[in-house]
């Protein structure tokens, strides 16, 4: 097929892939964590 396979390249996008999921799970898990502890108080109440 017409696919070319240059790790450099293939790498460097991996590298920015997982730094952005890493990015977005910093920022996720306190909001997941805050969303739950609304919904057990208001459960509790």
């Amino acid at each position: 097929m017409g696919a070319t396979n240059n790790s450099g390249n293939n790498m460097k996008a991996a590298t920015a892939t997982y730094e952005s999921f890493i990015s977005l799970i910093k920022i996720a898990t306190p909001v997941i964590g805050l969303i739950t502890a609304v919904v057990i108080m208001i459960i509790a109440s």
